[in-house]
């Protein structure tokens, strides 16, 4: 049934705390029952914007189970999609804040970003009622807005009645216990399409890991959580291992630079063991050490589901190292390990490649060993491993013994050796790319272009060159894009003369 909102809908009033509905002049702003009586002795406070409504457009809302919220919406059909700007100004007028002339202008996108914006709580306060209507925002950051728990109970309100925004960034807001505690009993009762969240940054710590985990251990909706640079320690990591224990949503989660050891390792490992649907995880800046290298090696042997993991800077040496090698005899299913800035030498690094060589069903496409200094040695034993897995690129420092000089001679520019053999055949270096693809579409995974490149024989190019090639169509998604080759252009070679040498060479 299509309805035409009338002009004028009813606003907050300046201290409004109560719940949101609609009905057939629009978008109500309604006080807790307490403030009901007065109200309606004193009608001069009731504030409308002089927004003229266009017909609304009708969008399916997802199936929810109801709830008790201080936001309900009465039609769950309808969404007043009109006068956005003139609600949100009345909105900052009533909260006594400045408007953000940023989100006027850019209210009906599917992306906004505020970061850094000083709105605090009730600039916070006045998007989420913009927002609750919106059905054009998609993604927004709000990164360091001072927003507090008071700012995220507004947020928390609104996505229970926007059905359209999906990422949400309450990085650096430090938001504290209590902010955890609200964002816990919203995920609790999740009925929104809110699917991305990241909540770096906000001094949660052990009580906060413990109400996080707590939520999503049921919650099913968040498939991407960011809780890097927070204070968890050892307590905080077996809380949330015994959430990924029970968690069967989320597929990326970033627990970097926080602290947890060994204890704090070993549990987040255990829950590991038994998770099916975690694909990347980013441990990096801990300290897991090499009991917590161990603890990953055997869940390695065991997970089947996990694609990236990123165990950078925790102190786990050569004797760390051997364990994780076991587990990537046996494993299929990871294609990216980093392991940049642990104190592992070349012994660790072969330990490493030929643990991939030996077995068959690899996935691996890139391994980040890049501050171990290598040998000549070295790098023929990894073109052996390269010819059983085309698809693997290993990153490491430098080859000892490797002038400067000699690695430019080895280096051209691939872009340039592409755009002249396109030039000679009179194709594009579009065209010739997309060659590569078996689907012929202007997509494709990164593992499957290296080994496409390096198969092929038209272009000859060596891993560093294939390693560039790749960084300037990569979507940052495990995928390429072909399209992004329009826009290359040739890679300055100012590193060759600091010295600087690449690898696989």
């Amino acid at each position: 049934m299509h309805v035409q909102f009338p002009a004028k809908p009813i606003l907050p009033r300046a201290g409004w705390d109560g719940r949101i509905t609609t009905g057939p002049r629009g978008i109500f702003f309604l006080p807790d029952e307490t403030e009901t009586v007065a109200a309606s002795e004193n009608s001069d406070e009731t504030l409308y914007c002089e927004a003229e409504a266009t017909p609304a457009v009708e969008k399916e809302k997802p199936t929810h189970e109801s709830s008790e919220t201080d936001l309900e919406m009465e039609d769950t059909e309808k969404f007043f999609t009109t006068g956005q700007k003139e609600l949100y100004l009345e909105a900052c007028k009533l909260v006594g804040v400045v408007p953000v002339s940023y989100f006027i202008r850019n209210m009906e996108e599917s992306y906004v970003n505020l970061n850094h914006h000083g709105l605090g709580p009730r600039g916070t306060k006045a998007i989420a009622i913009a927002l609750v209507s919106n059905t054009a925002v998609m993604t927004l950051e709000l990164e360091d807005n001072c927003i507090m728990a008071e700012g995220v109970v507004s947020l928390t309100q609104m996505l229970r009645e926007n059905y359209y925004l999906q990422e949400l960034n309450l990085s650096d807001n430090d938001l504290g216990l209590e902010g955890a505690r609200i964002i816990s009993e919203f995920l609790q009762r999740n009925t929104s399409s809110l699917s991305n969240l990241q909540l770096s940054g906000n001094n949660f710590k052990d009580e906060a890991a413990e109400l996080l985990s707590q939520a999503l251990s049921s919650d099913y909706r968040i498939k991407s959580l960011d809780l890097s640079h927070n204070q968890f320690s050892d307590k905080g990591g077996e809380h949330l291992g015994q959430m990924l224990a029970l968690n069967v949503g989320l597929q990326s989660l970033d627990l970097s630079w926080n602290h947890f050891y060994t204890r704090g390792a070993v549990a987040l490992c255990n829950g590991l063991r038994t998770n099916v649907t975690l694909k990347k995880l980013d441990v990096s800046m801990n300290g897991f050490g090499n009991e917590g290298a161990t603890a990953l090696g055997d869940v390695l042997r065991l997970n089947n589901s996990l694609a990236y993991l990123d165990v950078s800077g925790n102190d786990i040496s050569n004797e760390g190292v051997s364990k994780i090698s076991r587990g990537l005899e046996l494993n299929d299913s990871l294609k990216v390990l980093k392991l940049f800035l642990n104190p592992m030498s070349m012994d660790g690094a072969v330990l490493l490649i030929l643990s991939i060589k030996r077995n068959p069903k690899s996935s691996m496409e890139e391994l980040d060993i890049s501050n171990v200094l290598v040998s000549e040695q070295f790098v023929k034993t990894l073109d052996g491993v390269y010819a059983v897995h085309p698809q693997l690129d290993v990153v490491y420092k430098a080859v000892q013994g490797l002038s400067a000089k000699k690695a430019v001679l080895l280096w051209t520019n691939p872009m340039k050796l592409i755009q002249s053999y396109a030039d000679q055949h009179k194709i594009t270096v579009v065209d010739f790319l997309k060659n590569l693809n078996p689907t012929g579409t202007m997509r494709m995974p990164v593992g499957e272009f290296r080994k496409a490149m390096v198969q092929q024989k038209q272009v000859p190019l060596n891993r560093s060159q294939i390693r560039e090639l790749i960084k300037k169509i990569d979507e940052k998604t495990g995928m390429v894009n072909f399209r992004s080759a329009r826009a290359l252009r040739p890679i300055c070679l100012s590193n060759f003369c600091r010295g600087e040498v690449p690898s696989s060479l």
